[in-house]
């Protein structure tokens, strides 16, 4: 017969090996899409409002290792706070409209947010968006990418890379042959504009975030981690997509495991959880901190 006290510490003699072999199938300690996981600050933009610091602290203490800010042009405060809670920067958003409409009043002036961008010490810079009005035709993303080269070339000049940030819009025909992001993938010079891929706009955009990946190679030098709620369907305007779309990592119908294979196969630099919804953004990052914790690959 075994006594109650013997089988209570049995039990915790299991329950302890078996957590300790749950660690082993983690993805490797050194892994850098587990240890050098970033998020997207766009997730906690209205947090971020009330309470900067606190927020802060709340993203170090859900165990990521790095934040990309939302607007490199006097992002030094926020970048500056993150260092403090032991959070890297490397990556921010640039203002759309410097790139496509540089000459439009009140438009951050490019020499600036390179200045900025390089006093907080980044590595990329994002061009994150196409407002209307500047999308909708063959010549408007001919435009879009012809700015972006001569942007990206003085990004590289400055020590810093330009990375395009697709949403859902580019990935509509253009003609029946082709589509924005086509355009902008053939017409990007890939020494001067790489590519940060969000597979979740490019699955409401209709495509296949693997096999995009797959298509862009070596080109991309980031990834934007978010799930799609199954059945969501193709959008291709940003504004109609349901707030129920957006999922955390591991929660919708992105498979994961094999998109980051790949990514890691290819070489992809860094890899941020971002959510542009959720109706409790602080439990979603930290839902998705976890999932990639665990992931086995």
């Amino acid at each position: 017969m075994v006594h109650r006290r013997q089988f209570l510490q049995w039990s915790t003699l299991a329950a302890t090996t078996c957590l300790a072999s749950r660690s082993f199938a983690w993805l490797p300690e050194n892994h850098r899409y587990r240890k050098q996981l970033g998020l997207q600050l766009y997730t906690l933009r209205n947090q971020l409002t009330e309470d900067r610091a606190g927020t802060i602290a709340k993203v170090a203490a859900a165990g990521y290792y790095q934040v990309e800010l939302m607007d490199a042009f006097q992002g030094q405060e926020i970048a500056n706070l993150a260092k403090e809670h032991g959070l890297a920067v490397t990556s921010a958003f640039l203002d759309w409209r410097t790139v496509v409409t540089p000459n439009e009043d009140g438009v951050p002036p490019l020499d600036e947010v390179i200045e900025d961008a390089k006093e907080i010490g980044l590595k990329y810079l994002v061009f994150g968006y196409v407002g209307k009005g500047h999308r909708e035709t063959m010549e408007h993303f001919q435009n879009i990418a012809e700015r972006a080269n001569t942007v990206g070339e003085k990004v590289t000049a400055a020590g810093m890379k330009l990375c395009y940030h697709n949403h859902s819009f580019e990935f509509q025909p253009l003609t029946p042959e082709t589509n924005g992001y086509e355009v902008l993938q053939e017409r990007f010079d890939p020494k001067f504009v790489s590519f940060e891929l969000d597979v979740f706009w490019a699955a409401v955009g209709g495509w296949s975030p693997i096999e995009t990946l797959r298509r862009l190679g070596d080109r991309v030098t980031q990834l934007h981690l978010k799930d799609v709620k199954p059945g969501t369907g193709t959008i291709y305007d940003e504004g109609m997509v349901p707030e129920n779309a957006f999922q955390e990592v591991g929660d919708g119908s992105i498979d994961f495991r094999e998109l980051l294979k790949l990514a890691e196969e290819l070489g992809v630099d860094q890899c941020h959880v971002e959510q542009d919804q959720s109706p409790a953004p602080l439990d979603s990052i930290v839902q998705s901190h976890r999932y990639m914790r665990d992931l086995d690959l």
